[in-house]
């Protein structure tokens, strides 16, 4: 303990953390925790996904699988859609971390674990995971599945369009034009010659001819902003009573919605069923 001046006490400057006031944690994270456990989550989660832990090697410290999905449910619930995002806000708050299970010296998963951990586990555990909390929601009544809504969402995909290919031959779209300049008879074109040739290239911008070698599933389209981007299309189905999503798929960009929807509608179906 410090003196300051004329033998006044000054404040300590650090507190044990056995001494900080305890105060409970978010009364809606602390509800979903307390239903997550009577429903024994942590061991189904911990059964679905004991595959994709084994390892010989050591490296970085994994997630618990239940904290894992504990950490996306609290992206969802926040409007979060970003792992950096989410890792930030459960180091950043008391109530997240107790929702995750640790203790306020512990430190929460860091963005790239979640990144890590995203791509260790595929895409059929994510789902049974999500079928199982959709069991749950309709258990304590929170499904009611009369009146359902779908909304589509375009989202740029992770592929450059200049890196795009063609597919029947697998020329880069340079290689292409390039191709198509000297064919028209000039033998060694310049970006202006390349440019200017596209530009009078009808379809240019087509699906059927084009893919992206490391995202084929990626549509050009144009987005809201009017630019043209690889993209991907996800719908939602939610409840509308209660807010639940009942499924989520992913569509061609360029596919029209009273074309997909009806996609979306087959899974809703299966999942009300399962």
């Amino acid at each position: 303990m410090a003196m300051g001046k004329k033998g006044e006490r000054q404040q300590p400057l650090w507190i044990p953390t056995v001494e900080l006031p305890k105060t409970r944690g978010h009364i809606f994270y602390d509800r979903v925790n307390e239903i997550l456990k009577t429903e024994k989550f942590d061991e189904f989660a911990e059964k679905e996904c004991v595959k994709f832990y084994k390892s010989e090697t050591m490296g970085r410290p994994s997630i618990a699988p239940g904290v894992y999905f504990r950490m996306l449910m609290v992206g969802y619930f926040e409007g979060i859609d970003s792992e950096r995002g989410i890792a930030w806000r459960c180091a950043d708050s008391l109530s997240l971390k107790s929702f995750l299970g640790y203790g306020i010296t512990e430190t929460t998963p860091d963005h790239s674990t979640i990144s890590r951990t995203r791509r260790l586990i595929d895409l059929e555990t994510h789902s049974r995971v999500f079928t199982w909390m959709l069991q749950v929601l309709a258990k304590h009544g929170l499904v009611d599945g009369k009146t359902v809504g779908i909304d589509g969402t375009t989202l740029e995909a992770n592929a450059a369009m200049r890196s795009i290919v063609r597919r029947d031959t697998g020329e880069s779209y340079t290689e292409y034009l390039t191709n198509l300049a000297k064919a028209s008879g000039i033998e060694t074109p310049t970006r202006e010659d390349l440019a200017k040739l596209d530009r009078k290239r009808p379809k240019k911008g087509s699906n059927e001819e084009w893919e992206h070698p490391d995202d084929p599933d990626a549509k050009i389209t144009k987005m809201k902003d009017g630019q043209t981007h690889l993209a991907h299309k996800a719908e939602h189905a939610v409840d509308m009573e209660t807010g639940a999503v009942l499924a989520v798929t992913l569509q061609d960009a360029n596919a029209g919605d009273t074309t997909t929807i009806q996609d979306t509608l087959v899974a809703v179906a299966e999942q009300m069923e399962s």
